[in-house]
């Protein structure tokens, strides 16, 4: 049967046009709908979006291709340091510090500004001969046919394709037109998200400051600025975001500290409610997820692009080694093993962060004195630590060879 491409992705944020790169790479022929302008992001100034980007995903990005351009854009991030904190009093003493020297790479992982990632995808993408960009439309509609799936597009186009992959969040139709049910729930509490700039340098150094609301992220970016991920409970934040700028570091500042120096915004706030959604499935016949189609995570520990990156490999690898043996791409049982590799991992992940950020935030002192004992012996055991960092800079656990830095 003849179709419009081997796959159709439905999204075209940060993991659909990285499936699409390591896909083309291999020779498949990919149609990405991305609901967005195509430039629009790749052109707009620095609004405090940035990721941090482990080693596994840095070495994904390099081997499809987009890294190389990047490098001179990232912060890298040499290490970790964690501790309880309190509004007006400062951080406690750490009780969890990573340190980059203590793996057998450095450093501990990059933080990247969204722009220049998507850039990056967007210009290779077009560069690509095997990747069709239709932007500024939508998936709405989707119909398994005998050997592939139909697709109809807002603006009424039907393309066909071996398989469709939903890489279109955390409320993605492709799941719903699907059949595939989620479960989660909400946090009550909402993430507010800016950057900062600041007196001091930072030295690559990550912060997590676990306060009784809620945890505040202060990740490096380059010069003396930093990205802040704080999570909030949703009244507050209600009320913290409809402060003036000047009002709102006022709050931020018992907050954040005084260790480096003076602060000030670097561009705009923004916010967003924080939730746990996890697909029931990540693939039927002719569909697969990834990404916060997949799984919504909280981003307590910055996890949430790296666990779409780690679907991307997983995925590629899968259909790459099934397009060499012959197979239908498409065909579950060649997809079921996408989702054996995949589900348990990330479920296992985005259940842990649940724990930790029901675990940290509250100011319970005895719930405070467990943890802190717990993550106290975490830090005093040489390998349990090192055992932790491998597994925050992605490098356990069976690994994909996009992931690892080689080609499919």
């Amino acid at each position: 049967m003849k179709h419009d491409s081997d796959v159709i992705v439905a999204g075209g944020g940060l993991n659909g046009p990285a499936l699409a790169l390591a896909l083309a790479q291999a020779g498949l022929t990919v149609t990405v709908i991305d609901a967005a302008p195509a430039r629009q992001r790749a052109e707009d100034a620095f609004d405090g979006r940035a990721y941090a980007l482990a080693i596994a995903s840095q070495k994904l990005l390099a081997a499809i291709g987009v890294w190389g351009g990047l490098a001179g854009q990232a912060q890298k991030m040499m290490e970790v340091k964690a501790g309880d904190g309190r509004p007006g009093e400062g951080a406690a003493p750490l009780f969890l510090h990573f340190d980059s020297r203590e793996l057998d790479q450095s450093p501990v992982g990059y933080m990247l500004e969204d722009r220049f990632l998507y850039r990056a995808f967007l210009e290779a993408m077009q560069a690509a001969p095997g990747i069709t960009l239709i932007p500024e439309t939508q998936v709405v509609a989707q119909e398994p046919e005998p050997g592939g799936i139909a697709v109809t597009l807002s603006d009424e186009r039907i393309l066909s394709a071996r398989l469709l992959v939903g890489a279109d969040g955390r409320r993605s139709g492709v799941a719903e037109r699907a059949g595939i049910t989620r479960e989660g729930w909400g946090y009550g509490q909402t993430a507010l998200v800016a950057a900062i700039e600041h007196e001091l340098p930072h030295e690559g150094i990550a912060h997590q400051f676990f306060m009784p609301t809620g945890p505040l992220a202060i990740l490096p970016l380059p010069g003396n600025r930093s990205s802040i991920v704080w999570s909030e409970t949703d009244e507050n934040a209600r009320v913290i975001s409809a402060l003036s700028d000047e009002d709102f570091l006022a709050v931020l500042r018992p907050r954040f500290g005084d260790f480096l120096g003076r602060i000030g915004l670097a561009g705009p706030r923004f916010s967003y409610p924080l939730n746990l959604t996890l697909a029931r499935a990540y693939a039927v016949p002719r569909v697969a997820l990834i990404g916060d189609a997949a799984h919504g995570v909280h981003p307590i520990a910055g996890q949430g692009l790296n666990l779409g990156l780690r679907d991307v490999a997983a995925l590629a690898e899968v259909l790459v080694d099934a397009l060499r043996r012959g197979e239908d791409i498409g065909a579950i049982d060649v997809l079921e093993r996408y989702q054996g590799w995949r589900r348990f991992d990330s479920t296992a992940l985005a259940l842990g962060m649940d724990g930790v950020n029901k675990l940290f935030s509250n100011d319970n002192p005895i719930l405070r004195a467990g943890r802190d004992l717990g993550m106290g012996l975490v830090q005093a055991l040489g390998p349990l630590r090192r055992g932790f960092m491998r597994q925050a800079a992605g490098l356990g656990g069976p690994m994909p060879r996009l992931l690892q830095g080689r080609p499919l």
